[in-house]
């Protein structure tokens, strides 16, 4: 960063701010990517700066999954200010400029928007009363919207105070380094990048499970459900990366427009092709409708229809406290038209070649393929090939997805953050389910969701339980 930059964080003292944003801060405070930061924290809770930063200090050292120096973090501590909700919008901008003397006229601002959905747009008025829109950028947390209408309400009423290249729709998936291999991957690889379409590639997953619950979000969850929350926001832009063209430049404008591109030739979701469901003793949850039919889970098969992927089908699928925790993108290739090999040598029983990304924090990429077994005859075994970021010297370099996706909206970078068309062409593809959503199915906690998953995905197969697991670093060898 060339420039300074003060961060207005709203929702300072929320489960957010503490567990990702202030240690994310204080990371790329020492690191030297924004050593020239300043926080003016704001919420509805009734403290002052010194217990802010006693709250900071905290966070930082509770959540922090790096090693930090103690004279640092005094150092960032200081870089800290609060201001109370309920003091105005002046307050909030007499704290900015307070902090702007400290760093120059010329500080670009960033406002995160760490706070319920409904409080949005109010926090939007108090930044324009409090005049601080002028030279800055505002990050908006999902969702974005709950169906069309009010997705172009929202983008209207965000445009009346903010130019469209200001706002930063986050989507912390994009953040990862893995996703990001996606690129680089593809584009980089002569490999692979002209076997990407449809005469290659038979399928493609994004599997999202979760074991987690509401974690004390019902209220929230109620309003949503699995396929506002999850689908919407994040497994639609990690589609978007898998299937996008070759954008014309490494660029934040090319790359949206692909990614744009993929949204506009997405057909309607249609409820036929959608398996919504929901775990056992949900609606025995505080906070929760008895008699709700939210869906905890959902999956889906829709379709890209452009050259590159007519008829291919993409599985959708995510949940609540399912069976595991996981976050992947599998590619499946098409098997050989025909096998020399014979009956019982074990071709096609394992199913068919697969590339891997596993978007979890770990990063991690797998290739998959037959080959043979040592000794007499022609028996098949499935092999695989894989990569690890902890095997490279570039681990300690990793950015975590909301460190990488602060500074780039510091920077302007926008190559990873969602754009108000492509938004509002997500919701208009979302109309047919949205309007009549099938039943919601009863799943067991601890389950791979409802049983008609496996007709949704037939005559395929989930890739997800793995048969086989990832190989683990040992003694560096894997």
């Amino acid at each position: 960063m060339d420039a300074a930059t003060t961060i207005v964080l709203f929702g300072a003292t929320g489960d957010l701010a503490k567990r990702k944003l202030l240690p994310g801060l204080l990371h790329l405070f020492q690191s030297g990517l924004m050593e020239d930061l300043w926080v003016v924290g704001t919420a509805l809770d009734d403290l002052d700066t010194d217990a802010f930063r006693e709250l900071a200090q905290e966070a930082c050292r509770e959540f922090n999954s790096r090693e930090f120096d103690e004279e640092v973090l005094s150092d960032f501590l200081g870089h800290l200010e609060f201001v109370r909700g309920e003091e105005g919008p002046k307050a909030l901008g007499d704290a900015v400029r307070r902090a702007e003397e400290q760093c120059g006229e010329d500080a670009g601002r960033l406002h995160y928007l760490s706070v319920p959905p409904a409080a949005a747009l109010s926090v939007v008025q108090q930044l324009a009363e409090a005049d601080l829109v002028e030279r800055s950028r505002i990050i908006m947390e999902k969702p974005f919207g709950t169906d069309l209408a009010s997705a172009r309400e929202l983008n209207a009423k965000l445009h009346e105070v903010f130019e469209e290249e200001q706002i930063f729709r986050i989507d912390h998936f994009l953040g990862k380094e893995a996703a990001q291999n996606i690129l680089a991957f593809r584009f980089a690889n002569g490999l692979f990048e002209p076997i990407w379409h449809r005469n290659h590639i038979d399928h493609i997953q994004i599997d999202v499970p979760e074991t987690l619950g509401l974690e004390q979000r019902a209220e929230f969850y109620e309003g949503t459900g699995a396929y506002r929350d999850m689908v919407v926001t994040h497994l639609f832009q990690i589609l978007a990366f898998t299937a996008m063209e070759p954008p014309t430049a490494l660029e934040p404008e090319a790359i949206s427009e692909e990614k744009n591109k993929v949204f506009r030739s997405m057909l309607p979701i249609e409820p036929e092709d959608v398996v919504r469901g929901q775990y056992t003793g949900y609606r025995e949850e505080e906070g929760v409708d008895p008699e709700t039919d939210t869906e905890t889970f959902v999956a889906l098969k829709c379709y890209i229809d452009n050259w590159r992927w007519a008829g291919i089908p993409f599985f959708l699928r995510t949940g609540k406290k399912m069976a595991e925790g996981a976050r992947i993108i599998s590619i499946a290739f098409r098997e050989p038209p025909k096998s020399m090999f014979p009956t019982g040598s074990g071709i096609g029983d394992r199913g068919p070649d697969h590339l891997t990304f596993d978007l979890a924090d770990r990063t991690r990429m797998s290739l998959s393929f037959y080959g043979k077994r040592p000794g007499p005859g022609m028996k098949l075994d499935k092999l695989s090939m894989q990569f690890s970021m902890q095997e490279t010297d570039w681990e300690g370099s990793i950015l975590e997805a909301y460190e990488r996706l602060i500074y780039d909206a510091a920077r302007g970078d926008r190559t990873l953050f969602t754009t108000a068309e492509g938004i509002e062409r997500l919701w208009e593809v979302s109309e047919p389910l949205l309007e009549d959503p099938p039943v919601v199915r009863p799943y067991e906690v601890g389950s791979w969701g409802p049983n008609q998953v496996h007709q949704l995905v037939a005559p395929f197969t989930w890739r997800l339980p793995f048969e086989r697991k990832w190989r683990e670093k040992s003694n560096g060898l894997t």
